[in-house]
């Protein structure tokens, strides 16, 4: 399986081999384009309910979505009403040790996915 990353500016990245089974072959290529955001999130290593919400945007990136779909994509309503609460406790100062990590959690998750359709958005022009 071979791959051909870009970085954010749409300039050559690097060429990326992978030998996997033809199983795992199949599940990853509807993904190839959005490979190197998937590969991000999971190295990301979410540890709170934030993962589920990781999960929602991989899923998304799977159904191989078009550029104009990944630049109109939001997450699912429980998790937007999930970070206002986080956000909202937080400014109150009431947020738990797990709330505060679930938190910063949202906030990689949400630049990930910020730079991503920044990318997508220049690539259109």
């Amino acid at each position: 399986m071979f791959f051909r990353c870009f970085d954010n500016t749409g300039s050559y990245m690097i060429d990326l081999t992978l030998q996997v089974p033809d199983e795992l072959a199949e599940r990853i290529q509807p993904i190839g384009p959005w490979l190197p955001t998937v590969i991000e999130l999971g190295l990301l290593g979410f540890r709170t309910k934030a993962a589920a919400v990781a999960s929602e945007v991989v899923s998304f990136l799977s159904t191989n979505p078009s550029q104009q779909q990944v630049v109109e994509f939001q997450v699912s309503d429980d998790a937007q009403n999930r970070l206002r609460r986080l956000l909202a406790l937080n400014s109150e100062g009431l947020l738990s040790e797990e709330e505060s990590l679930e938190l910063d959690e949202l906030t990689q998750l949400e630049h990930v996915i910020i730079m991503l359709k920044a990318r997508v958005a220049r690539q259109k022009r």
